[in-house]
């Protein structure tokens, strides 16, 4: 298993009237989180574009359970479960300032070749940097 969390400021514009982040910007924050699990690891979202290799969201669930705030600095946890294959599987939790659970999701991420279109594995650079994880 693989876990990294990072801290994401909420800002003005992401929020409703009621000061509430807007549901639709919980994505951008399961976004910046996994695309900096990644960074710590020395991989790059460009990185794996430039070897030909894309990652779409294939599917994504989320549970809200307390509103995030304006102007609150979030934790977003990332884990990883598994050794990813064709399918890449994050889980997330965010937690606000007080360390309060405030929201759980998932994303299913798919490896595509990008000369073909098609699901393929990660690089063997990938796997090899996750490899100490899942021993």
């Amino acid at each position: 298993m693989f876990e990294y969390s990072t801290k994401i400021r909420v800002r003005y514009g992401e929020t409703d009237q009621m000061g509430y982040m807007y549901y639709g910007n919980y994505a951008e924050f399961y976004e910046v989180g996994r695309v900096e699990m990644l960074r710590s690891l020395g991989l790059t979202y460009s990185g794996m574009e430039a070897s030909g290799i894309m990652m779409p969201v294939l599917e994504m669930k989320s549970k809200y359970l307390k509103p995030a705030l304006y102007d609150e600095e979030i934790t977003v946890k990332v884990i990883m479960d598994k050794m990813p294959g064709v399918k890449i599987h994050f889980r997330y939790e965010l937690y606000n300032e007080k360390e309060e659970l405030i929201h759980l999701a998932e994303t299913l991420l798919v490896f595509v070749n990008m000369t073909n279109n098609r699901p393929c594995l990660p690089t063997s650079e990938f796997l090899e940097k996750l490899k100490t994880y899942f021993e």
